[in-house]
């Protein structure tokens, strides 16, 4: 298990709510709590909801994480697939993966 840096975890929270603000007009705020080699996150939605979205695994590299659905059904996570066919790629791609699902926009 590799452990996360401290850099990364303050960067990662930055670059999601960055791109909340960017693409997610229903998100007033992302929410990234850490434990171990995982980040969760969470998006705060206009209406006051909290929606868990996606768990990320740090693999050693702040650009290229482990993607995981959240499944409301079974309130777990479960590994995932990007649009593009991998299991890994930018936090920023995962973050659109999940709020492209949960927020119903089938353009993400």
């Amino acid at each position: 298990m590799v452990a996360i840096p401290e850099s990364t975890k303050i960067s990662l929270s930055q670059r999601l709510n960055i791109r909340a603000r960017e693409r997610w007009p229903q998100v007033t705020r992302v929410d990234t709590r850490f434990r171990g080699s995982f980040a969760y996150v969470t998006a705060r939605l206009t209406d006051g909801d909290e929606l868990p979205l996606i768990r990320l695994r740090y693999g050693g590299s702040a650009r290229i994480w482990g993607f995981a659905m959240y499944r409301a059904s079974h309130d777990d996570y479960e590994d995932a697939w990007l649009p593009d066919g991998q299991p890994a790629g930018t936090p920023e791609d995962a973050l659109d993966t999940a709020c492209g699902l949960y927020l119903a926009d089938p353009t993400a």
